[in-house]
């Protein structure tokens, strides 16, 4: 049996942070199978845990401090 992995789709205002339920910008794909998201702040906090414990992190952080290609030129 061969298992494919496909990447993780975007996370969206709709993916909520399973500690304090803010908006999730980090997707944790545990070893055994499971799945946590995190918003930036907590997802900081227990990195160097989640890092013992993950086959994947997915960091969308950079989405906090990019300007939207929608942006007009005042708002850049």
């Amino acid at each position: 049996m061969t298992t494919v992995l496909t990447p993780a789709s975007h996370l969206t205002a709709a993916d909520r942070c399973d500690r304090c339920g803010a908006q999730a910008y980090l997707r944790v794909v545990l070893l055994s199978g499971g799945e946590l998201l995190f918003c930036a702040h907590h997802g900081r906090k227990f990195e160097p845990e989640l890092k013992k414990i993950a086959a994947e992190i997915q960091d969308e952080t950079e989405r906090l401090t990019s300007v939207p290609n929608t942006a007009s030129e005042d708002e850049r």
